[in-house]
């Protein structure tokens, strides 16, 4: 069979028309595409900026639901739902990228990271740990070592902690010596509990080799020499403190006054107190102070005078209700109703306040119980902050 040669030349060009056409409108729709999409992302970043984040959640939405395979939009929308504490949203989203089989395996070890905080912040710690696991020899090794660091301590794993902190040392991710020796100082006080003080000695002074110039170690042995009855070896202890950690004196303020008492140092003990207490006024080195004074003076009213003088150099209420405690009121039948108004008004004044998220305790904690962070009770009364 023949083809005519002219309708090949009536054809070319119709063919070459259509194919040009066709080519037009694919153009056309794919810009359009293209164009709503970013405008979606965009609209979604801007109310992100202006912390409008159920607006931004929105249009991320629609940018996901216009372009399904792009994985970026997925992680920012599955982290908007974690910070929103829609942790079930987030986990579904992080599982539909891991569940896509063009997904790289960096954007893969991503999504196994996000999935697992997604789970470490709604709480199913079995399933986050087994998530981070995962995870190991991969680059997100460390950062997923720390969330399993992060479970350990909620969970009070102190000696799979204490091994976790110590395999991050020298990751980049900061210094790891206090936390370790914090951990250990738990361990030291498990092992109090269970009557095995030989232990607890040892990994105090464990403590004090991982981090010499953490206060909690310190501390925490000059409080089990006092309860061994060993005084004199405390008041060393305190000395060595004063020294090294300064800023840690008020904590340590009644252990001194029990230790100078114990070994009969209590002029000695006022001193150093009164010399801290000059550079650092404190609340609770001014009681010590007062209490020690009693001691060295044998006169109450004139141990007393140190709250006056406290309150010359600062407003205190607390200061103010100790001092009024031990006075002779000329309406002295009143005395017991304003000393109990008093005592109820600075009860919150005697409170610790965690620096990192605010929680209040009347306890210094070195594991916040709110926000569980370490170190981040300052050690002054909340009046005094």
């Amino acid at each position: 069979m023949t083809i005519d040669p002219i309708l090949l030349l009536i054809a070319a060009p119709l063919v070459f028309a259509l194919g040009w056409l066709a080519s037009r409108l694919d153009l056309k729709q794919l810009r359009l595409e293209g164009q709503r999409a970013p405008k979606a992302y965009f609209k979604g970043l801007n109310h992100l900026l202006n912390e409008q984040q159920d607006q931004a959640i929105d249009a991320f939405i629609e940018a996901v639901r216009d372009d399904p395979d792009t994985s970026e939009l997925h992680f920012a929308l599955g982290n908007l739902f974690r910070r929103r504490g829609e942790y079930q949203r987030a986990v579904r989203v992080h599982e539909h990228l891991l569940a896509r089989g063009d997904l790289s395996e960096a954007d893969r070890q991503r999504a196994r990271h996000a999935l697992a905080l997604d789970f470490l912040k709604a709480g199913l710690l079995d399933r986050a740990e087994e998530a981070f696991a995962a995870l190991d020899g991969s680059p997100l090794q460390a950062q997923a070592r720390l969330g399993r660091l992060a479970i350990y301590e909620r969970t009070r794993e102190w000696a799979r902690a204490a091994a976790m902190a110590e395999s991050l040392e020298g990751t980049g991710l900061g210094s790891f010596q206090t936390r370790r020796a914090h951990h250990t100082c738990e361990l030291a006080a498990e092992a109090l509990a269970e009557g095995r003080t030989a232990d607890a000695h040892r990994l105090l002074s464990e403590a004090q080799r991982i981090a010499p110039q953490a206060a909690r170690p310190r501390l925490d042995q000059i409080q089990l020499l006092l309860r061994e009855g060993r005084p004199t070896e405390a008041w060393e202890a305190l000395l060595d403190l004063f020294r090294r950690v300064p800023s840690a004196a008020p904590l340590a303020a009644q252990a001194a006054v029990a230790a100078a008492r114990g070994c009969g140092q209590v002029p000695e003990a006022a001193e150093r107190l009164r010399a801290l207490y000059q550079a650092h006024p404190s609340i609770d080195l001014l009681e010590a102070l007062v209490a020690l004074n009693q001691d060295v003076l044998g006169d109450e009213a004139r141990a007393r005078q140190a709250y006056v003088e406290h309150l010359e150099r600062t407003p205190s209420l607390i200061a103010a209700s100790r001092w009024i405690a031990g006075e002779k009121l000329e309406h002295e039948q009143c005395h017991p109703l304003v000393q109990r108004a008093l005592d109820q008004a600075v009860r919150p004044l005697e409170r610790y306040r965690c620096a990192a998220c605010g929680f209040e305790a009347r306890e210094h904690h070195w594991h916040c119980p709110g926000c569980q962070a370490w170190d981040s009770y300052p050690p002054r009364r909340v009046e005094e902050l």
